[in-house]
């Protein structure tokens, strides 16, 4: 059965039952025999024949992501029995945000795999919030206060928002005393209706509501945002991680180090991942490694230290 639907799934991808022949380096009629033989089993016409073009049918459709989702479980499986006997091997899958999983998930990712050179890690990068169970996710990073749910999530690192400007813009429109003089500066601000909650939101400032700073520049890029700060244009509201290499080249400096964000939307960096899967050994292994490298507190934080 697990040979067929192989079959199945390769035809389904390929659109052709010679070219999925012509890959493995068998007879079409082989490839023809599989198929007959799973539509038997299912009792059901699984691909529309004709001699220009080769579709799913209804049936076909609707077995497909089972049958992908079966053959991913076996391949979990076998992978984790082999790690029994050996080192872990196989492939994680892996999303995070864009800009933190190229700046602090992918360096991370080489170091694991030199250290498991059996496991092979495929890393996808986006600020979409990725359904693990659809898209076959075995760890997703995800930063900030999560919502319940019933994934497991580990906790890797603190996030800490901080005020940043350059020294350029600070000698020229002065450095603010307080939090509420923010509203007389320059503020480099998000333009996109998926800012994260807690931007501009200060603990025992304005009833604890976001305040209604302004500036010449928005944008939905934080990495432009942030190339306009260290230009000069005024002041960013962001996670230490993103701006700690700024702050390191003594590009950005920290400003109003007490403005605290309210308790209530203390954030971090999670690890998110399904309940019950049996690759977890490789999860707990990747989660492991993340907060290793990472540190506590995480090497970001201490950049900054470093600097002031």
């Amino acid at each position: 059965m697990l040979e067929t639907l192989m079959t199945f799934a390769a035809v389904a991808e390929a659109g052709s039952f010679s070219g999925v022949a012509k890959a493995q380096g068998i007879a079409v009629s082989t490839i023809t025999r599989r198929i007959e033989l799973l539509e038997g089993e299912l009792q059901a016409r699984l691909f529309n024949r004709s001699s220009r073009r080769l579709t799913l049918t209804d049936a076909g459709q609707q077995f497909l992501p089972r049958a992908l989702h079966i053959l991913a479980e076996m391949a979990d499986a076998r992978d984790g029995l082999a790690a029994l006997d050996g080192e872990p091997r196989g492939v994680l899958t892996v999303t995070a945000p864009a800009m933190f999983g190229r700046q602090h998930v992918a360096p991370a990712v080489i170091s694991f795999l030199k250290q498991y050179p059996l496991l092979e890690v495929e890393l996808h990068t986006g600020d979409e919030i990725v359904d693990l169970s659809e898209h076959r996710v075995d760890v997703a990073i995800r930063l900030g206060v999560l919502p319940d749910s019933d994934l497991v999530a580990t906790s890797i690192a603190p996030v800490r928002r901080m005020l940043c400007a350059s020294p350029d813009y600070l000698a020229s429109a002065g450095r603010p005393e307080q939090v509420t003089d923010l509203l007389n500066h320059q503020c480099l601000t998000v333009a996109s209706q998926r800012n994260p909650t807690g931007w501009w939101i200060f603990s025992g400032v304005n009833r604890e509501q976001a305040l209604s700073v302004h500036g010449s520049f928005r944008s939905d890029d934080t990495g432009a945002l942030i190339q306009a700060a260290v230009a000069g244009l005024g002041i960013v509201h962001f996670a230490s991680w993103l701006v700690s290499d700024a702050i390191a080249a003594g590009q950005l400096v920290e400003i109003l180090p007490n403005a605290a964000q309210p308790a209530r939307q203390a954030a971090s960096v999670h690890a998110i991942h399904m309940p019950g899967r049996s690759h977890t050994a490789k999860v707990r292994l990747f989660v492991a490694h993340l907060r290793k490298a990472f540190g506590s507190p995480p090497y970001w934080e201490r950049a900054i230290a470093e600097a002031s």
